[in-house]
């Protein structure tokens, strides 16, 4: 499956609207509220590294994990071209689910819906058992899913679309309640020179309920401290779209 291949180099303009400064004061916040004061973070899923950067620009030492050649080489580009020193950020290509590290570290974080892209439960299970392994005691496992509600109501055979001068998309999905599969067809028009080119990705995300999420949790053997709608330290409501999980390695 190669997907983030072509997207991979039009992935930037098109998260523009994404405030990592954001993400990154809420991830600080959890942090904080479970008096955990990390020096090393890994985060898996790390797509084109502007997570890692805006970490590193704050002081952590920053382990960048993704599956997608074509996003780490425009991560390791961006490091260049940050002005962060190389020595706080080392980016990985292995796949999230069977990551390997050389040590212990004193967090994990997987942003941006990425555990949704884990759509064999099995997989999922042999994920969290690898986080467990190389967190360092009292470490935590931050990360966020898209809720069911979203797929169900938001997502489902709905048509997203941007016309720009250079960069144009067309976004349709459709999830499958059975098998709780969504998948996205993507089709991009990307300007060269006089003339746009196409090229068309498909992904797929797999929904997981909070129940389900929970059980792997406990069963790996991590403590669940807390489930949260968005970014705040809220429970999540019916109509939550984004939920914040965090778990702590006892």
């Amino acid at each position: 499956m190669f997907i983030y291949r072509d997207f991979a180099h039009i992935y930037d303009e098109l998260m523009t609207d994404v405030d990592y400064c954001k993400w990154a004061d809420y991830i600080e916040g959890i942090f904080k509220r479970n008096s955990l004061a990390p020096v090393l973070i890994a985060d898996l899923g790390c797509g084109t590294g502007s997570f890692c950067l805006e970490m590193a620009r704050r002081g952590y030492d920053m382990i960048g994990i993704d599956i997608s050649v074509e996003m780490l080489s425009r991560a390791v580009s961006k490091l260049e071209l940050s002005g962060v020193d190389k020595e706080k950020v080392l980016f990985l290509h292995q796949d999230m689910a069977g990551f390997e590290l050389y040590g212990t570290v004193d967090a994990i974080v997987s942003l941006m819906d990425s555990v949704n892209y884990i759509t064999e439960k099995s997989r999922l299970v042999r994920m969290f058992k690898l986080v467990k392994n190389y967190l360092n005691p009292s470490g935590l496992f931050i990360f966020d899913i898209n809720s069911i509600y979203k797929f169900e109501e938001i997502l489902d055979n709905n048509v997203f679309y941007s016309i720009d001068d250079d960069i144009s998309f067309i976004w349709q999905n459709k999830y499958n309640r059975k098998n709780k599969l969504c998948e996205f067809n993507l089709t991009f028009f990307v300007k060269e020179g006089e003339l746009y080119r196409r090229f068309e990705e498909v992904h797929y995300e797999r929904a997981y309920s909070v129940e389900e999420i929970s059980k792997v949790i406990r069963d790996t053997g991590l403590e669940l401290t807390g489930i949260y709608g968005g970014f705040n330290f809220q429970n999540p409501g019916e109509k939550s779209e984004r939920l914040f999980f965090v778990c702590r390695k006892s």
